[in-house]
């Protein structure tokens, strides 16, 4: 029986596309890293944007933040992450259930190791902040979600490509504007955890698919091997 290859993990219209988009992010990542390392006040992008005093929203939009946040902390990002792999697996696309567990724990992991390569803190008490975990989190979450749904909907390179963005987009505004009003994170840290989902789910999605074509053709040789 010869192995039968599920859709790709990302798809063939998009590769030129997010790869172009994932190796941009890649340089502002490393712009914004150089920019702001060793600090530990707000830049001038910052001072525009973020409140002038830390954690200052109010009632009913800081329950909204506060959930926001919650869903980047470890156990609401599980339920995330396990409630989106258990959909893939029902819809038998396993390539995209691995995607969403190794594409995002790299995500948040690269996130991870850059703070303390970069060194950059907020309110002066050793918080590690550039680039922010929970906006990487929830873009990369989100930008698997994306990638099946142009898989599924087989949508053109315009359109898919669009989608891709766009989902990308509200995740980290979302996430982003959540972490700068409770004073978790400067935009600029929020800026650079959304390019550094951008740059690791391409990279990551490929390379997934790549190793899931070399699986079936092993096996499709050995069945080969076997059958002489």
């Amino acid at each position: 029986m010869t192995a039968r290859p599920t859709p790709a993990v990302l798809p063939p219209p998009l590769r030129a596309w997010l790869g172009l988009i994932a190796a941009l992010a890649a340089l502002v990542v490393v712009v914004l890293g150089a920019l702001y390392a060793g600090h530990g006040e707000p830049g001038r992008v910052d001072r525009w944007i973020t409140p002038p005093t830390a954690d200052s929203v109010r009632p009913p939009w800081r329950q909204v933040a506060l959930a926001m946040d919650y869903l980047g902390e470890p156990a609401g990002s599980a339920m995330l992450v396990g409630a989106i792999v258990t959909g893939c697996l029902l819809l038998r696309r396993p390539r995209a259930a691995v995607l969403v567990v190794v594409g995002v724990g790299m995500t948040v992991g690269t996130a991870t190791l850059l703070k303390h390569l970069v060194g950059r803190t907020i309110h002066g008490d050793g918080n590690l902040s550039y680039p922010s975990g929970h906006t990487a989190f929830a873009t990369a979450l989100v930008l698997t979600v994306a990638l099946l749904a142009t898989s599924r909907l087989g949508l053109s390179r315009t359109a898919g490509t669009l989608l891709v963005l766009a989902a990308a987009l509200v995740a980290g505004a979302a996430m982003g504007w959540a972490e700068v009003a409770l004073g978790a994170h400067y935009a600029t840290d929020v800026l650079g955890g959304w390019c550094t989902a951008l740059a690791v789910i391409p990279a990551t999605a490929w390379l997934v698919d790549r190793m899931a074509d070399w699986l079936v053709d092993r096996r499709a040789g050995a069945g080969r091997r076997k059958n002489r």
